[in-house]
């Protein structure tokens, strides 16, 4: 069985085609630049092909990837024939949808519903999944994998803001989390990495990106979690500011005479590494900006390690404990030094970093934490795309 996987984006559509029987992917791309002048970058194994296109709309996206997956240099199957299903990123299920769905018209015209809740990326996810339906055979399934679904477990004392309610039945305004398929994955590959149910762990999951959020697992079942309303809560990232007192925002409005949009933008786009450093958003060259002496880009990199650390040790008294803490993301698997720096001094959590084995795991599933560390730390790599494409087969094979 084939499954293709769509992450659409407002001007962007990556994929992947997996195969079930092996759970690899035989060929991966993404078409940028939809509705301006269009790009898609293709690979297969060894097999690149990249090159403009027209894209209007994520219809014609849609059907380039297809001519790629099918023709070419680039072609790993002989047809759209062979794709048995398509399952779906889409970043805002709401209170609406607590697991992935069948897409149906319902399903579609309830999604449309909540739009608002994120305007960026669930206008865009339903115009892909609408294009797919136009050039797909109707026998052909489509899934849908929610963002926010996995932290549906929350409970009111955790989701709830404290502004006058009738705000929150108006307007929906909660805490949804998101990067649920990424703490859903590592938590449950944990799971089967150790032969243990997650039902008797506590275990707090680190997505560290460019985009990062912390999730508290208690026995399978989010608790809480960083990013809220929207993914601007939470941790520093990129460019996004995380939690700051929300006076800010209107004390800016006065101060520097910006509208809803302005602040908005310097949030969610100015702020973050990009923000502190002045120099970039991408941590790699934070690092080396670090190491060559600029100190803005030094506080950054201590920020970020200062609210990781605060974060864990707030979701282990959440938990009343925590048995293993996971980092994934680009920057969680791949930088010792974040982890080394998020974890020390906390022999009273019962974390003891294993130094060497930390240095020497990148990107592999790793334990990194002593022999005698009671609260074990691990690398899982995250893998969203195969998340959903499991998700997709178990739905149509009901």
């Amino acid at each position: 069985m084939k499954i293709l996987v769509i992450n659409a984006g407002s001007s962007s559509l990556k994929y992947q085609l997996i195969d079930m029987d092996s759970e690899q992917a035989l060929a991966k791309g993404n078409c940028e630049r939809i509705g301006i002048d269009g790009l898609i970058t293709h690979k297969a194994g060894e097999n690149t092909v990249s090159h403009s296109c027209d894209f209007p709309t994520h219809a014609e996206a849609f059907r380039e990837l297809v001519r790629l997956l099918s023709t070419g240099e680039g072609a790993v199957i002989s047809g759209m024939s062979e794709i048995a299903a398509v399952g779906h990123r889409v970043v805002q299920g709401a209170e609406l949808f607590s697991a992935s769905t069948l897409v149906s018209d319902d399903v579609i015209a309830r999604l449309e519903t909540v739009s608002d809740l994120a305007p960026l990326h669930n206008p865009a996810n339903i115009t892909a999944i609408k294009a797919c339906q136009k050039l797909l055979d109707k026998s052909v399934p489509q899934v849908i994998v929610f963002d926010t679904a996995f932290h549906q477990t929350m409970p009111p004392k955790a989701y709830m803001y404290p502004i006058p309610y009738e705000l929150y039945e108006k307007y929906s305004i909660r805490k949804y989390g998101f990067h649920g398929t990424s703490h859903r994955y590592v938590s449950s590959r944990l799971s089967e990495h150790l032969g243990k149910p997650l039902d008797g762990l506590k275990v707090i999951t680190i997505h560290l990106g460019n985009g990062s959020s912390i999730a508290a697992i208690d026995g399978g079942k989010v608790v809480d979690t960083t990013m809220g309303f929207t993914p601007l809560d939470g941790l520093i990232m990129g460019t996004r500011s995380g939690s700051i007192d929300p006076s800010i925002v209107t004390y800016l409005q006065e101060k520097e005479g910006l509208d809803a949009k302005g602040v908005s933008d310097l949030l969610n786009k100015k702020s973050g590494y990009l923000g502190i450093s002045g120099v970039t958003s991408d941590q790699r060259d934070l690092v080396a900006s670090a190491n060559s002496g600029n100190e803005r880009a030094k506080l950054a990199l201590i920020i970020q390690r200062y609210q990781i650390k605060k974060y864990i040790g707030s979701y282990a008294a959440v938990m009343g404990g925590v048995d293993y803490v996971v980092f994934t993301g680009g920057i969680g698997e791949n930088s010792p030094e974040t982890r080394t720096d998020a974890c020390a001094n906390m022999a009273f959590l019962g974390i003891t970093i294993n130094e060497p084995a930390n240095q020497k795991a990148m990107g592999v599933l790793s334990d990194i934490t002593t022999a005698d560390s009671k609260t074990k730390v691990f690398i899982v790599p995250t893998n969203e795309e195969l998340l959903i494409a499991r998700d997709t087969k178990e739905i149509i094979g009901k």
